[in-house]
């Protein structure tokens, strides 16, 4: 069964620069495509990223420019390079496997959840 875990998340200001990272365990994680969800208290996950497993990269209108996903089959993991933080990127940032299409990027369609890791951005 496929276990994912994430770490990296912080205290970051403004400005700043995070990478998240989503490390497999269970399979190879070069047959799965992986996602990354925020989510704030009382609202639903929200798909800002993900990868296919054969690299082709989508994001969000609101982290376009700012964050870049990668992945290192070698290492089983997926990361999530977060640039330019803003203080609405506060969240708690999950991982799935699931689809990765060229357009919306649905947490329904996504399983296998990690942990998470927390996000904060402060001024």
């Amino acid at each position: 069964q496929l276990h994912l875990v994430e770490s990296g998340g912080g205290l970051v200001h403004p400005g700043g620069s995070l990478t998240l990272a989503c490390i497999a365990s269970g399979f190879r994680l070069d047959y799965y495509a992986i996602g990354w969800f925020p989510q704030v208290p009382g609202k639903e996950r929200e798909g800002v990223s993900c990868i296919s497993s054969w690299g082709r990269s989508n994001y969000a209108d609101s982290v376009k420019d700012r964050f870049t996903i990668s992945r290192d089959n070698a290492k089983n993991t997926v990361y999530l390079q977060m640039n330019n933080l803003k203080p609405e990127d506060t969240a708690v940032y999950y991982c799935a496997s699931g689809p990765c299409g060229v357009k919306g990027i649905p947490p329904t369609d996504f399983g296998a959840w990690g942990q998470g890791t927390q996000v904060t951005g402060s001024s």
